[in-house]
């Protein structure tokens, strides 16, 4: 499997404990858990999840407050669950999700320094 991280757009950072998603397709609703997250999109955990290129409503609830978006699937692990990439979000939410990113990024970067 080739790494990604390289070419990513927005680093991403495994999600708080018991961060939680709710997402739409057409009619259907659910709430799921969070398995990564980034400026560009997340990992949602799902034992169903729709087909790629399905357009989704989000509403990610966080610590700095709810942060509401659109996306679309971008790549499906049967089972398992979904990235999905953010498509639209207003300003506030966008500054709502960086409140939330920017310690977690900080706590990664420190907790992945080596000693030299």
């Amino acid at each position: 499997m080739a790494n990604t991280e390289a070419t990513r757009r927005y680093p991403r950072v495994k999600a708080p404990k018991g961060t939680l998603v709710g997402w739409q397709l057409g009619t259907k609703r659910s709430v799921s858990r969070v398995g990564d997250i980034a400026l560009g999109g997340l990992f949602i955990r799902t034992s169903d999840p729709p087909a790629e290129r399905s357009l989704v409503k989000l509403v990610l609830s966080t610590v700095t407050g709810a942060v509401r978006a659109r996306g679309v699937v971008r790549w499906v692990v049967p089972r398992q669950g979904m990235a999905i990439e953010f498509t639209a979000m207003n300003a506030d939410d966008r500054g709502r999700l960086t409140g939330l990113l920017r310690p977690l990024l900080e706590r990664q970067a420190t907790a992945t320094k080596r000693p030299v």
